[in-house]
This record gives structure tokens, C-alpha cells and sequence, in this order.
């Protein structure tokens, strides 16, 4: 929370007009220099501007006005609201520290790659770099491009992965509405096959067609071709040994 009022000015001349403070504790509820607030008291300073009420806005009570009037060197404080506020971020370009500061070229490489529908503008604004330097990757003309390498931002901290999947989103959203414009149809998503529907493939395929190409046996000569003895010959000759016996 601010240590002094909205329109310091025009409380300091409420409160010079509506009080009994003295100057300097009217100076440094309002933060402004106690000569200032005898320049308003005089009529030197402020003319045009027209007294605020800090009670009616809530910013100073009335039981902290009479306590300073009865205490010159009591200092006021500012009321607390009712509702904390949050601190509104100020838009401005994103810090990367020093020690990443080398990784950003190989975070913008991995965008590239992998994210070709992301803007410029949405690269510079998720790293916390230029449109030159994006460029100059992009056409493979930076000064260091044989040592870059695509890694993942989020891996290397540069950026958090749902203002990542943030500025993905907007971009697939933005591509969608002028592939509408142009009358040109949607992609379809790919899915996954049912095990029905991949049975039926290989039902159509021969064995070739899924495991590749078998090798063939080599044939054997005719002439080293071992011959395999039937069970009656082998009998037969058994029955001729006994005979000569």
C-alpha cells in the first residue's frame, strides 16, 4: 500500500482549510515539503486546485485528525481499506538474469522448431528479447549460430510453462480464424487406432508386409545332401545281420 493519500495536493489543501494541523504534520501525512503547505495556506501555491476530503475517501479517520490536533508532534497514518489491493505489474521489458542471459539464442531456436506458429512479438515477450535476434536465428545469420542448440525455455527457466502454453493456445487460435477466413478446412487430429481396426491391417498384410523380407534357406547341394533311412530299411537290414549270423 501507498504511505500517503491520493492527490497529496488536494488533501493538503482539505486539510489546511478543515483543520488545525500544523503545516508540518499536513507535509508529512501528504508527503509533500512543509514550505509547499504554507504555500497553500498562503494562497501561493495549489489556487486551481480544488480540497479533497480524505475522510469521505477513506484514506484518514477523525479520530486520528483530533488526535494530531491535540498533539503537534503526533505523526497521522494513513487508514488501512477494508479490501487489500493488488499490486498492479508495471508492463515493461522482461529481466532475465545475467547467468541465462547466454541461454536465450537456444530457447528461441527450440520455439522455432517447435512452435512455428508462435509471433515474433510472442517470442520476444515470453524470453525477454529482440526481433533481430529472432531473425537472425530464424535465417541462421547470428553471429553464434554454430553453437546453438534447440533446448526447451521451460527446462532452462527463461519462461513457466502456462505462459508458454498460453501464447501456443492464442496462436493455434488465431491460425484457426484465418484458415476461416480463407475457407480452408481444419485438419483433422490425429488419434489412435482401435485393436480392431489394427488387426484388420495386418489380416490384409502378409507376414513379409509386418516382420520385413525372410531370408531364404540356402539350398543344399544334391551331392552333400545327407540322406535320411526310412524305418524299413533300417529293419531290413537288422533281419539280414541275423540271418548271416
Amino acid at each position: 500500500m501507498a504511505d500517503k493519500p491520493l492527490m497529496p495536493r488536494a488533501t493538503a489543501v482539505w486539510l489546511v482549510d478543515n483543520t488545525a494541523l500544523t503545516f508540518k504534520q499536513i507535509a508529512e501525512f501528504c508527503g509533500l515539503h512543509e514550505l509547499e503547505v504554507q504555500g497553500i495556506a498562503d494562497g501561493e501555491v495549489a489556487q486551481g486546485i480544488r480540497g479533497v476530503d480524505p475522510i469521505a475517501s477513506g484514506q484518514l479517520t477523525r479520530e486520528e485528525i483530533e488526535k494530531g490536533e491535540s498533539d503537534p508532534n503526533y505523526r497521522l497514518q494513513l487508514a488501512k481499506p477494508p479490501v487489500e489491493l493488488p499490486q498492479t505489474k508495471r508492463k515493461g521489458p522482461k529481466y532475465t538474469p545475467v547467468s541465462k542471459r547466454q541461454d536465450k539464442p537456444n530457447a528461441i531456436a527450440w520455439l522455432l522448431k517447435n512452435h512455428p506458429e508462435l509471433t515474433d512479438a510472442q517470442i520476444s515477450r515470453l524470453i525477454g528479447t529482440t526481433r533481430n535476434t529472432i531473425e537472425a536465428i530464424r535465417s541462421r545469420t547470428h553471429w553464434n549460430i554454430a553453437e546453438i542448440t534447440p533446448k526447451d525455455p521451460v527446462t532452462l527457466g527463461l519462461c513457466k510453462q502456462v505462459e508458454l502454453d498460453e501464447a501456443v493456445a492464442k496462436a493455434a487460435e488465431k491460425a484457426a480464424k484465418e484458415r476461416a477466413k480463407k475457407g480452408i478446412p481444419e485438419p483433422a487430429p490425429e488419434t489412435l487406432k482401435t485393436p480392431e481396426e489394427t488387426l484388420a491391417e495386418l489380416d490384409e498384410k502378409s507376414v513379409d508386409d509386418v516382420f520385413g523380407q525372410q531370408p531364404e534357406a540356402p539350398a543344399a547341394s544334391e551331392a552333400g545332401e545327407e540322406q535320411v533311412p526310412d524305418a524299413e530299411s533300417v529293419f531290413a537290414g537288422l533281419k539280414k545281420e541275423d540271418g548271416d549270423s
